[in-house]
Formats: structure tokens, C-alpha cells, sequence
């Protein structure tokens, strides 16, 4: 199997590629390295697993034609992403996620026998909802989206999402879109709740307190190894064809203040939790419904989260807070 992943030096997609080599697949890893560089793990993916990095900007509209006509799989996950990043460059993301995509269906449509195109759109479609609509959470698939205000600058990423999965509908391209819920694990930069509160946690003082934001607002969230399994069965299923599909954990949804009890156990040390203001648009509560995901996939995510965060603190300590790793995406 020849699989192409676009934004395949990235936190999910350097997983996605280090597993799929592993199973055996012929694994060219597309990125522009605007958010990272060739690290330890690229670089191990590379020479144990034959992982083959293309540094190409699919943005470019020459770079398709550098890329082979034989993929069985393409992995659509490049996109400009993360709130800070959005927020700061809410024109580009609009612009520069539907020509990645527009990039990406035109290279898939090229492909003489591809088996499937799987796009990586985002739990944030469900934001408008959230707001405006009785939304039940857990969310099933089905349930209508809404927008949040076109001026928010946020809003600029999950506009580009859900316009980039009507995109995916009529491309008349054999498809399977993601919605990915609080993916966490190594390697995924500083930004995101569960490294930051890691961070924290490993700096503080012993007996001193952390800064914890949002403390009652709740999520479920699924470690990348999960992720990654969910994303193979889910390619390579025909039930899967032809499907919107969220991917993360149901259950149990955490209250941001327990999880930070959770990174403190995991850091093995006396602090204490001092509650900050609720994150502005940040909703109060994330869960997928992954009831189809599992009735058409038969894959359920298995590792808990007191594990998941064990394994995450191990690594950042090791390579980011101990300097090993100096650069890693912010």
C-alpha cells in the first residue's frame, strides 16, 4: 500500500506515518515544516520505518505535479491551526486551508487507483451549535451546524472546515471525513491544554499552586495511539466509505480542574490548583458521540487518560522540558 499524508510531519500525521510504516505501507509524510522541523522522531521515523519525507507547500500550485499518480490512500491533515495561530491570522486561515484542500482533491483525482481520501476536519465545526442550538453532547455526527459571528477571528478555522467538508462531498472522490476531538499525546507542541498544564506542573515550586483555566469546563480526550487506530480501521473499512465520522473518546468527560489533578499526579508532585477565568470561546463542554464510529469501524479508543498523560509528561520531560528538544511547535 503507497499511502501520502499532507501535513505528515505534524503531531497526528508523524504518528499516522510512523504506524502505517509500520504495518508495511509505502509512507510519503507532505510538509511545508512552517510549524516544526525534521526532529528526533521524524528523523527515527525516516531510517527505522522508511518513512519518506517530501518537504513540499502544497499552497505552491506546482507541487502536485512532483508527487507520484499511485497513491491507494491520501491522508489530508495539512492546515493552518491552532487558536493563537488562527486568531492572529483568521484571513490566511480561510484562504490557505481551502487551497490546501482544493490542492489535495485535485492531486487525489489524478490518482489512477486511489482506494480512499480522508480529510481531517475538526470538533470545532460544533462550536455554532453549541451556541445557538439545543446541541446534545456527547455529539452525533448527524446533529445541524451552525456558524459562530463571521467577525470572530475564530470562526475563520471552523469556516474553512466545514466548507472544506462540502468540498469533500461533492468531489466525487471515494471519502471518509474525520472530526477530531482533544487528540493529545508527545509531540504535540506547547498550545494545547494538557502540555501547558504539564508545563506548569514540572516548573512549580513543590507545595506552590498552578494557574488553571476554565477549571469547570469539560472534555474527552483520546491519546494519539487511539487516534492513529481509529484513523487505519476507518480508511480501510468500506463501511467507513463515504462517511463524516468524529474521532476521540466518548467518555468520560473531564472537568479541565480534574485533569489538571491528573497532570499533578502525573508529575509526582505536592501542588495545589488556584481556578483562572474561563478561556474566552472556549465552550463549556466537548464530547463526540463515537456510537457510529464503532458500529461501522468496530474500534474503540483504550487507553485512559491517567495513562495517556503518564506517557505524555515522559516524553515532554525527557525531550522538551529537560532542552534535548529545543524546537517544538508553539
Amino acid at each position: 500500500m503507497k499511502v501520502l499524508i499532507t501535513g505528515g510531519a505534524g503531531f497526528i500525521g508523524g504518528f499516522l506515518a510512523k504506524a502505517l510504516a509500520e504495518r508495511g505501507a509505502e509512507v510519503h509524510a507532505l510538509d511545508n515544516l512552517s510549524r516544526g522541523r525534521p526532529d528526533a522522531f521524524l528523523r527515527e521515523s525516516q531510517e527505522r520505518h522508511g518513512v519518506e519525507l517530501l518537504r513540499l507547500d502544497l499552497t505552491d500550485p506546482m507541487a502536485a505535479e512532483q508527487l507520484p499518480r499511485n497513491y491507494d490512500l491520501i491522508f489530508h491533515l495539512a492546515a493552518i491551526l491552532g487558536v493563537q495561530n488562527v486568531l492572529d491570522r483568521p484571513y490566511e486561515t480561510l484562504r490557505d486551508n481551502v487551497a490546501l484542500l482544493a490542492r489535495a482533491i485535485e492531486l487525489a483525482r489524478r490518482q489512477r487507483g486511489l482506494a480512499r481520501f480522508l480529510f481531517a476536519s475538526t470538533s470545532e465545526v460544533y462550536a455554532g451549535s453549541l451556541q445557538h442550538l439545543e446541541m446534545p453532547v456527547p455529539t452525533p455526527e448527524s446533529f445541524p451546524l451552525a456558524l459562530t459571528a463571521l467577525e470572530h477571528p475564530r470562526t475563520s478555522y471552523m469556516l474553512s472546515k466545514i466548507y472544506g467538508e462540502a468540498m469533500v462531498l461533492h468531489s466525487r472522490l471515494p471519502f471518509t471525513i474525520l472530526r477530531p476531538h482533544n487528540i493529545y499525546g508527545p509531540r504535540m507542541g506547547l498550545l494545547h491544554v494538557i502540555p501547558q498544564l504539564l508545563e506548569k506542573a514540572h516548573r512549580a515550586d513543590p507545595g506552590s499552586e498552578i494557574e488553571v483555566f476554565s477549571v469547570d469546563h469539560r472534555r474527552s480526550f483520546c491519546y494519539i495511539d487511539d487516534a492513529v487506530a481509529m484513523m487505519i480501521v476507518a480508511a480501510e473499512s468500506p463501511a467507513c466509505r463515504d462517511q463524516v465520522l468524529n474521532l476521540g473518546c466518548e467518555t468520560p468527560e473531564i472537568a479541565i480542574g480534574d485533569l489538571a489533578r491528573i497532570v499533578i499526579a502525573a508529575v509526582g508532585k505536592p501542588l495545589s490548583i488556584r481556578p483562572a477565568p474561563v478561556t474566552a470561546g472556549s465552550p463549556s463542554r466537548r464530547a463526540p458521540s463515537m456510537a457510529k464510529m464503532t458500529a461501522l469501524a468496530s474500534v474503540t479508543a483504550r487507553i485512559p487518560v491517567e495513562q495517556g498523560v503518564g506517557l505524555t509528561y515522559a516524553w515532554y520531560r525527557d525531550h522538551v522540558f529537560g532542552g534535548l528538544e529545543t524546537e517544538v511547535a508553539r
